[in-house]
């Protein structure tokens, strides 16, 4: 008899193709920044750029330069008239003109090239009155009485100039010397032959011209140079208009009697002088 045929086993169904399929890497993503689509790469391009800041116009960067050094300066004739050459630092220059030492030095080379440059200021601030009054077409008279009243002025707005100048003097004027030489008598003697063209006009007494000069430089600068002695014995100095006034007056008087006779005297008390600098 015939052994019975076994049954065919069971498909098994092929499970291949999901295995093959949990085991397929994912892609990978592209190394690098993602790609910045157009739309917002214009976009980033069109995006406003803050401007640099534009230079200072040259005018504007000039009047800077000119306000500092006048700072410097002011500060310097400050130090110089009560310490000295030698007894001010550049330390101190610079500290009180509120600038650094290689700033300062950038505008003047030494100590010795601003207490010059301080100088040369002066001077001509000093020299100003008697260069515009002084002039063969003024009256004498008048030429004289706005002279003292404006050294004067000078006096009681800018005595730390005049001490400077009067230190300066004293110690020979070793750093002055040749500005003296080159602009202070070559002014002095115009000036005297001004004053010889009105005596020989008959417009003044026959005086001296530089004798004449140097009373007025120095009774106007007095009351700057010895404030101490002035207002040690008067009780007064020439920030009071009253005291102000009446030494104008009376400088005034005295210098025209003598230069110019009775008929020259003094303006009279409260009319005599500018008023103080702002």
């Amino acid at each position: 008899m015939p052994r019975p045929t076994p049954p065919a086993p069971a498909a098994v169904p092929d499970a291949m193709p999901a295995a093959a399929a949990r085991r397929t890497p994912r892609p990978r993503a592209p190394a690098g920044p993602a790609p910045v689509p157009a739309e917002a790469e214009a976009g980033a391009a069109r995006k406003p750029v803050a401007p640099e800041k534009a230079p200072a116009p040259p005018g504007r960067r000039m009047q800077s330069l000119e306000r500092k050094r006048a700072a410097i300066l002011d500060a310097a004739l400050h130090c110089f008239s009560r310490l000295g050459l030698h007894g001010t630092s550049v330390d101190q220059v610079a500290a009180r003109a509120q600038v650094s030492k290689s700033n300062l030095l950038y505008y003047f080379g030494s100590k010795e090239d601003l207490y010059v440059a301080v100088l040369r200021d002066l001077l001509a601030l000093w020299l100003e009155p008697l260069r515009e009054e002084f002039l063969p077409e003024h009256d004498p008279a008048d030429a004289i009485r706005r002279y003292i009243a404006r050294k004067m002025a000078d006096s009681r707005d800018h005595p730390d100039a005049s001490r400077l100048f009067c230190l300066e003097m004293v110690r020979g004027a070793p750093l002055l010397r040749g500005e003296l030489d080159r602009s202070l008598r070559p002014l002095v003697e115009e000036k005297v032959a001004v004053v010889r063209g009105w005596i020989a006009a008959g417009r003044m007494a026959p005086v001296d011209p530089q004798h004449l000069i140097f009373l007025l430089w120095s009774t106007t600068q007095h009351y700057a140079d010895f404030a101490v002695q002035v207002e040690a014995i008067s009780g007064r100095t020439l920030a009071d208009p009253a005291f102000f006034a009446e030494a104008v007056a009376n400088l005034q008087a005295l210098v025209l009697g003598g230069a110019v006779g009775p008929a020259g005297g003094g303006a009279p008390a409260g009319d005599a002088a500018p008023p103080p600098a702002a």
